[in-house]
């Protein structure tokens, strides 16, 4: 039954969230009517010069006070447990989810594809494949909203942030950024494009709307990383000037300071923009900042070609200087 005022369902997580959403509306209207039925019957019964006998008044009645203490309180830790569960259920990607990334500015939504394809207020999907989100701002707090498939994730400056789904349906569906972000805010919106699998893999391939040969993300950050010359300091192997990147990403590195971290996103974009935070174990603090040289379109792009440094695979080969180490 479509219900007027209310969005379409269009994700995995959109009948999830409406029965969560009729639920907790139901159980406020049930006690709205019913405290306010019991207020207005007693002020009625009892209000000044009523004949209602006042004499003998009971003080307590234990099994009174059990019931609206006992069942509001199972009521609420059931929510609780339900709400928790359907947060961290989209919290969690499934592993083998496609992969896109979100970059909010003031004020607009940058979409990139892996493949290179890349999308300004509009994002196309696959109809019924997990899709991963990684999102992050460029300025300030904005907010990724699409009311059809129930999500809503805000994107942080400085931070990794990630949302995902199942399109159920292909369609036009809206997107908007929820987070008050400056003057232009009411404007920050687009599109969502859900297209048939098959009907997306041929957009994706032809280069989306542009239709010309994208650069893939790994392309994009390998020119990156040799424009930078970060070969001459990370190569094939670990040296005093720095330790390789080849198949870093997913393991844990010990720092300087004997806490081990975890090689992820988070932990590539803040070594490159800030190398001093956190400092590998047997290395000097002597790698350059990049905060003010990279975009966080350009780190995704480096974040994209370390990742895909395997095991056999390495940086390009650069003459190695005679300066001083690096320290990631």
């Amino acid at each position: 039954m479509k219900i007027p005022f209310v969005p379409e369902r269009a994700s995995n997580f959109a009948p999830e969230m409406d029965a969560l959403f009729y639920t907790l509306t139901a159980l406020t209207v049930i006690f709205t009517v019913l405290v306010g039925a019991l207020v207005l019957f007693f002020a009625i019964r009892y209000r000044k010069g009523s004949k209602a006998k006042r004499s003998g008044a009971v003080d307590s009645h234990l099994g009174l006070e059990l019931t609206w203490t006992i069942i509001p309180l199972i009521l609420g830790l059931f929510i609780f447990w339900w709400s928790a569960k359907l947060f961290i259920k989209t919290r969690q990607p499934p592993k083998d989810a496609m992969e896109i990334f979100v970059i909010g500015k003031q004020w607009m939504w940058h979409v990139q594809h892996a493949n290179g394809v890349r999308e300004n207020n509009e994002m196309h999907v696959p109809v019924g494949v997990p899709v991963r989100l990684t999102m992050i701002s460029q300025d300030v707090i904005h907010s990724f909203f699409v009311p059809q498939f129930r999500i809503k994730q805000d994107v942080l400056p400085g931070r990794y942030s990630q949302q995902w789904f199942i399109t159920t349906k292909p369609g036009k569906y809206n997107l908007f950024c929820a987070e008050y972000c400056g003057t232009e805010h009411s404007a920050m919106g687009g599109y969502v494009y859900a297209l048939p699998k098959k009907e997306f893999d041929q957009w994706l391939a032809s280069g989306g709307s542009k239709k010309q040969p994208p650069v893939s993300m790994i392309e994009a950050g390998q020119r990156l990383f040799e424009q930078n010359a970060c070969g001459n300091c990370h190569g094939a192997l670990d040296t005093p000037k720095g330790p390789s990147l080849v198949g870093l990403f997913g393991k844990r590195r010990t720092m300087r300071d004997g806490t081990e971290v975890d090689v992820d996103d988070s932990y590539l974009r803040e070594s490159i923009l800030n190398p001093y935070a956190k400092i590998v174990k047997g290395y000097l603090d002597t790698m350059p900042e990049y905060k003010k040289q990279l975009s966080e379109e350009q780190v995704l792009f480096l974040n994209a070609y370390i990742k895909s440094l395997g095991a056999t695979q390495a940086p390009s080969p650069r003459t190695v200087m005679a300066n001083t180490g690096n320290n990631k």
